[in-house]
């Protein structure tokens, strides 16, 4: 009776899991690979500063979820539907913001409060810069429905889009996107969208100096000049003006950066402005990393698909990035009396304000004294609505041009 017991003991013990002991359970060596991958997450975070504030939660999310019969990010098979305890407290979080599309919004509308759009408006052809970088979300999608000729990958066209949309280097983007078109991927496209806006400093600086010669790093651009809380103002009620007529699919994305924006800039609800941009961002930002991180569970995080989907992602964020750069430089070459850094290209992807940062500090390590974060600011807020415009003609566009893709064949 007592060795029983011991047996019992060790068999809801994490060791036997990971041992694979009991296949028909779902645990095994995988799960402690994905393990060691959040401890990987947390050493990039910790120790080399890349993003801690995303890297730390997903990797948290990665190590909880694959713990063997804790069901963190599950449903507890032992224990009766709808009994306390039944569901994991990540598995909430997940189905509630981020299945429901939730969270990409209310991320939206902190990032309209915290933003200024303000070297956007004073350098409008900037606004191209942020348009060239979608480039890499419709090759992403082009590549997806290649990759579907490969056994064992198949992907539609709803699933290509939402792929695609990776390009942009936009989680909540992705992630809403996602969610509309092919919600039985959204775990891979989470991570791997989360993992390429963490890593924009690692990725990004290798491609901009590969297409740049270092006078053309060393470009100094002219100051921009004041703009006006008028002007401020009128901009986002604007954009939601024209967002409204012509693209409603992309309404709640537009809409809620545009409200979080506006509340900052027409000066009367700074109480509501600093929820948005702080209390509210942490808290979402918190509960979205932890789900986003719960979705690299090694039983479906080890796949072919997820595998093919993070190299799509990885191409299509390192095409947008070269595209931006590659404008700029078209656009020296039109207008030379005007000349842009090209290194502000890069930022047109939609990581604010990572991918600014990361063109400012690339244009100082050619020439200290060349200051371009509020210059290639411009381009990277222009890329927070561009693919937001982008998601909105995927989500419009997709369900009509599908049926007529298997009519083709």
């Amino acid at each position: 009776m007592f060795g029983k017991s011991l047996l019992n003991l060790w068999q809801t013990t994490g060791l036997y899991g990971f041992l694979d002991l009991n296949p028909s359970a779902g645990f095994g060596w995988g799960n402690a690979v994905m393990i060691l991958v959040g401890f990987l997450l947390f050493f990039l975070a910790i120790k080399k500063g890349f993003e801690p504030l995303l890297l730390i939660p997903i990797g948290m999310g990665c190590v909880l979820s694959n713990i063997p019969y804790a069901y963190i990010a599950s449903v507890d098979p032992s224990l009766a539907a709808g009994s306390q305890g039944a569901v994991g407290f990540i598995k909430i979080l997940f189905d509630s913001g981020i299945q429901s599309g939730l969270f990409p919004v209310l991320i939206f509308m902190g990032v309209g409060a915290m933003t200024d759009f303000g070297p956007l408006i004073a350098n409008p052809k900037t606004l191209l810069l942020g348009a060239a970088a979608q480039f890499g979300i419709f090759a992403a999608l082009l590549g997806a429905l290649g990759l579907s000729f490969i056994p064992g990958i198949n992907f539609d066209l709803h699933a290509a889009a939402s792929i695609g949309i990776i390009g942009g280097a936009d989680g909540p983007t992705a992630i809403y996107v996602t969610s509309r078109l092919a919600p039985e991927l959204l775990g891979p496209i989470a991570v791997a969208a989360y993992s390429y806006m963490a890593l924009v400093p690692v990725i990004q600086p290798p491609i901009m100096k590969a297409l740049t010669t270092k006078e053309e790093r060393m470009i100094k651009m002219q100051q921009l000049r004041p703009v006006s809380k008028t002007e401020k103002i009128i901009f986002p009620i604007s954009v939601l003006t024209v967002c409204a007529i012509l693209l409603p699919s992309a309404t709640p994305l537009i809409g809620s950066l545009m409200f979080g924006n506006l509340l900052t800039e027409c000066g009367v609800t700074k109480r509501l402005s600093d929820t948005a941009s702080n209390a509210m961002m942490n808290i979402v930002t918190i509960c979205l990393g932890l789900s986003v991180g719960s979705k690299m569970e090694a039983s479906h995080f080890l796949t072919l698909n997820t595998l093919g989907i993070l190299l799509l992602g990885a191409i299509a964020f390192s095409l947008g990035t070269a595209m931006g750069v590659i404008i700029a430089k078209l656009m020296n070459k039109l207008d030379p009396k005007h000349p842009v850094n090209p290194l502000i290209g890069s930022a047109g992807v939609s990581a604010v304000p990572m991918a600014a940062r990361v063109s400012s500090k690339v244009g100082q390590e050619a020439d200290p004294q060349n200051f371009l974060l509020m210059h290639a600011m411009g381009p990277n807020v222009s890329g927070v609505i561009g693919s937001a415009v982008a998601a909105g003609v995927l989500m419009a566009s997709v369900p009509v041009m599908e049926p007529l893709r298997i009519l083709l064949g």
